[in-house]
């Protein structure tokens, strides 16, 4: 679950960095206070996000989901960055579009094999405009992990209730 991955320290609200790139550091440096990155981690994430960015447009909601070489990571999480402005990046695939970023998902991932399926499923919980927009509203770091705590339970529900054996429920 991707909530688990996240801790009390790893939430910054209210970020009052100017830049992208004070967000990454802001986050990656979240990152390795818990323990989850090694001490490269801001850096190669800074640059893996000028090489390659993550800027998405949500319609209309801007986020950014940056990560870097799993060799930087000790232990899978996610940091979770929320800026008092909206921070510019530059949209994923589109290096002459820039995106207002509301909300920023440092991932840290050290399974290659995990990560797109780890992508695909905050990008399901981040499809969601109402999540996006009580990640971005906010006030403690107990609220955001709750917000996608209980719409991973919600996804998981709709998921078994439209299996087609019903859930593995007998009737």
């Amino acid at each position: 679950m991707i909530w688990e991955r996240i801790g009390p320290g790893q939430v910054l609200l209210g970020m009052e960095s100017e830049t992208s790139e004070e967000i990454l550091c802001a986050l990656g440096a979240a990152l390795v206070a818990s323990g989850a990155c090694r001490e490269s981690y801001p850096e190669a994430l800074s640059r893996r996000e000028e090489e390659s960015p993550t800027g998405l447009d949500m319609d209309g909601f801007g986020i950014a989901l940056p990560h870097t070489d799993p060799s930087h990571v000790i232990s899978p999480a996610l940091a979770i960055g929320v800026p008092l402005r909206p921070a510019r990046f530059t949209a994923m695939g589109m290096d002459d579009e820039q995106v207002e970023a509301r909300v920023v998902c440092a991932l840290a991932l050290n399974d290659p094999a995990a990560h797109l399926d780890f992508v695909e499923a905050l990008l399901e919980i981040f499809r969601d405009r109402g999540v996006l927009e009580s990640l971005a509203g906010a006030s403690s770091a107990e609220e955001v992990i709750a917000v996608i705590r209980d719409r991973e339970a919600a996804g998981l529900e709709t998921a078994r209730a439209s299996a087609p054996d019903g859930g593995g429920k007998e009737s």
